[in-house]
């Protein structure tokens, strides 16, 4: 690990092979926590490049647990670390998705950077985490939607999360999270803390078979906050999109903010759900939810996958999928 801190303090890079073998060896505890710390620093220092990235992706994707379902399941989220402390705007925006009639295969975690990621929220309501390829079957055809906790199916990296929450600040692995999704999603959004990082994601997502939509918010959000452009890229492309291009007003920034505790969090959360929210939060999940229902239908244009996902949201059909999920 010297010889390889010592390359990236250098500003040298990794080759795509160094970089999956160095993942590979960190998940297998070779490195002590010094080390682990350092490695992963360096790249809040450091650009990532593309065939680093492309390493990393690779080693965690071949160590997890991978999960396979016949639906053309999406994942809709976000790196994390983009320091907003917004509400669960990805979550909340996935069972309108699920309610809408895209199925979903959702990925969280713990927060790290944040007070409150999926698990934390999802835990609050008393949902069980599993691994169990039946059950998230089964949650799929209730809900039209399923949540894989990610230490489960990447337990390889059981030695890396302590040292992230110690860190408490955004490392790659909010750079890697939604691209290992273990269900091998088809469609994908994916919000990025960085214009950078969008830029490399797009680059990657061009060389697969994926549906995407990756997008950077320009007040440095890693969704979409409706307080102002975005930048967006897709199969087809790259686009500046405004509010009014969603048909949405824009909003302010303290309109967004999530609870200080996972319990405010949570009662944001269900607030929403049950058709109480502020127009500034009801937007934003719109539009968060809408351009993952438009990431399947890019034909149909943005403005009818927003009102698709508007009417998910605002006759209760997704607080229902968010019951169903719960099994209750």
């Amino acid at each position: 690990m010297k010889e390889i801190l010592s390359e990236l303090i250098e500003h040298r890079s990794l080759s795509k092979e160094s970089a999956k073998k160095v993942l590979v060896d960190l998940a297998s505890a070779k490195y002590n926590p010094s080390q682990m710390s350092a490695f992963m620093t360096v790249y809040m220092m450091r650009a990532i490049t593309i065939d680093e990235l492309q390493g990393f992706r690779d080693a965690m994707l071949e160590l997890c647990i991978p999960i396979h379902v016949d639906e053309p399941v999406i994942d809709v989220c976000g790196t994390g670390g983009d320091g907003k402390n917004t509400f669960n705007i990805s979550t909340l925006s996935s069972f309108v998705v699920a309610a809408a009639g895209q199925p979903v295969s959702k990925h969280g975690n713990v927060g790290v950077s944040s007070v409150c990621g999926s698990s934390n929220l999802l835990q609050h309501f008393g949902y069980e985490f599993t691994n169990n390829s039946d059950e998230l079957k089964r949650s799929l055809d209730r809900a039209n939607i399923f949540f894989m906790h990610a230490p489960l199916f990447h337990p390889a990296m059981k030695n890396v999360g302590p040292i992230r929450k110690e860190l408490g600040v955004k490392t790659f692995f909010n750079m890697l999270g939604p691209m290992v999704n273990p269900a091998f999603p088809p469609r994908q959004l994916v919000g990025v803390f960085s214009l950078e990082l969008a830029r490399l994601y797009g680059y990657l997502y061009q060389n697969t078979a994926k549906d995407f939509v990756v997008l950077h918010d320009l007040n440095g959000y890693d969704e979409i906050s409706l307080t102002g452009a975005f930048k967006m890229y897709t199969n087809t492309g790259e686009k500046m999109v405004e509010p009014s291009d969603l048909g949405l007003s824009q909003v302010e920034a303290n309109e967004l903010k999530g609870g200080e505790t996972v319990e405010e969090s949570a009662k944001i959360f269900l607030n929403i759900l049950e058709g109480n929210g502020t127009l500034a939060q009801n937007s934003v999940v719109i539009a968060n939810a809408g351009m993952a229902l438009y990431v399947g239908h890019q034909s149909e244009g943005m403005l009818a996958a927003m009102e698709k996902a508007r009417v998910s949201l605002t006759s209760g059909k997704a607080l229902s999928s968010f019951k169903k999920f719960l099994n209750k």
